[in-house]
């Protein structure tokens, strides 16, 4: 729900007195760097007051702390907040009960969520069970995936059970809370777009989960085709048969061994594996 009066620079009613004195505007130099708000929160794991649930979980998670002692907040079981402004602690509610404040312009019941920046346009998924950013009506919610989408995925993606319900398989942070932007791969897999533009950085083109290619790579193999073509094999090599394993289309071929690449005869993809059949295999051994 959205404050009654957000649109007033000054995040106190005119006409609000305390002690006899009209408050004085408020200013917006109050919260984190994860979110601006007038109010922290006090954890219910702890008993501690931080600025927000991201702030606790940095803190409690610290290398420096005992990894027995290392948790993070249950978000939803937050019971008490303080004013940041007359340092009021009371139950989680969106206006201060001693200085009528608006301790944040979005606030939501079920996730005790305070923020003062609305233009991320948040709003609550019943079932992802969490606030989400950018606008109800530009997602939709995967019940296979287990998460919000885009409306452009909505008939272009493959389902994947709890698609986000796991780490980011290159920095290994929980995806399904993270505020960092995810993508989601063509195999269906999720994962950090900062961390697809590294793997691309570093020339790496497959999902890390499963192995399938994460983009268009027709063009690398017409490169890998030339190559194989001005690559000959010694004679020794020229007949050998390996079995391989495409990890695009999950097809297996037997084809020709070479050492640059196999080709898969079904997709015409170069991700694959060899799984049967050694290069030595055909070589006679010594005594």
């Amino acid at each position: 729900m959205m404050c009654e009066f957000e649109q007033n620079p000054a995040l106190v009613s005119e006409d609000f007195i305390k002690d006899g004195l009209k408050m004085e505007p408020v200013s917006a130099n109050f919260g984190c760097k994860h979110y601006k708000r007038r109010c922290k929160i006090r954890a219910p794991c702890c008993d501690e007051i931080f600025d927000c649930r991201h702030c606790h979980n940095e803190a409690k998670n610290a290398i420096e702390i005992n990894p027995i002692n290392r948790h993070d907040i249950p978000r939803h079981q937050v019971k008490r907040v303080i004013c940041s402004l007359c340092d009021t602690e009371q139950d989680v509610q969106q206006n201060c009960i001693s200085c009528g404040v608006c301790m944040g312009n979005y606030f939501c019941n079920k996730c005790k969520f305070f923020d003062d920046d609305v233009s991320k346009k948040q709003y609550h998924c019943k079932e992802c069970g969490i606030c989400r950013t950018g606008g109800k009506e530009n997602f939709f919610h995967c019940s296979k995936c287990g998460c919000c989408y885009a409306n452009s995925l909505k008939d272009a993606h493959n389902c994947v059970e709890r698609a986000m319900h796991h780490n980011c398989a290159v920095c290994f942070e929980f995806l399904f809370d993270s505020m960092k932007n995810i993508t989601v791969l063509p195999c269906g897999h999720t994962i950090h777009l900062e961390c697809v533009q590294e793997m691309q950085l570093r020339h790496r083109y497959s999902c890390p989960v499963c192995s399938k290619s994460i983009c268009d790579m027709s063009n690398v193999w017409k490169r890998l085709d030339e190559e194989i073509a001005t690559t000959p094999m010694p004679d020794m090599y020229k007949n050998k048969m390996v079995w391989i394993l495409c990890n695009d289309c999950e097809g297996t071929s037997e084809v020709r061994f070479h050492i640059v690449a196999h080709k898969c005869l079904g997709c015409n993809s170069y991700n694959t594996r060899q799984i049967q059949g050694s290069p030595n295999s055909s070589c006679s051994s010594t005594n």
